[in-house]
């Protein structure tokens, strides 16, 4: 065979292995993308809510005090935002394979109202003292906010990023790679300004 055509032969086995591997990529790409919905977690989270109002006749009379005391749930949903995902992201070596995905955040956050129960056989309202409903609606509002602002010190990042890895160590054994690394980019579990509260 001449010199020349070993050369174009070279050159297009470097092409089609070059080819071959840009395919992999963007076929390891398209398919992690593919499992967005099921990179997520849900937690359900229980959180007494509790107030109590006291009053006083003439500033010398204290007068019996109402209390009051309700069961709630804040449903929270966890997840990464692989559209976020690059090609840098993804490292490919033989059957060896690392991902760098984007870090875990909260995706809602409900806090309904159907999940409030009031405990009654604790919860007493006298006349001078009753705490309104509207009171204790401020009562819910401040429990929804010890609950947005307890989040980052919970378990909720690691729990997530632990399914997360399992759930693509999983798809990608069944692409054929042995040997895998997964890691999580730094970020926010939630940003105040940017998330919608679902009521």
């Amino acid at each position: 065979m001449p010199k020349t055509q070993h050369i174009f032969l070279l050159i297009g086995l470097l092409l089609c292995f070059t080819a071959c591997k840009k395919d992999d990529k963007s076929m390891v790409i398209g398919k992690i993308k593919k499992a967005s919905d099921l990179a997520t977690t849900r937690f359900t989270i229980d959180k007494l809510v509790y107030g109590k109002k006291k009053k006083s006749l003439f500033w010398v009379v204290n007068l019996r005090e109402s209390r009051f005391l309700a069961k709630s749930q804040a449903i929270v949903k966890t997840g990464i935002d692989l559209n976020e995902l690059k090609a840098d992201d993804v490292r490919i070596e033989n059957e060896r394979i690392s991902l760098k995905l984007p870090h875990v955040r909260v995706i809602s956050l409900s806090y309904p109202a159907d999940r409030f129960e009031e405990i009654t056989t604790y919860s007493k309202d006298f006349a001078f003292s009753k705490i309104s409903v509207a009171e204790k609606e401020e009562l819910f509002r401040d429990a929804e906010l010890d609950i947005r602002s307890s989040l980052k010190y919970m378990e909720i990042r690691k729990t997530t990023e632990n399914k997360t890895r399992i759930l693509f160590e999983s798809l990608l054994r069944n692409l054929g790679y042995n040997e895998i690394y997964i890691e999580f980019k730094e970020g926010e579990l939630i940003s105040e300004p940017n998330l919608d509260i679902v009521q």
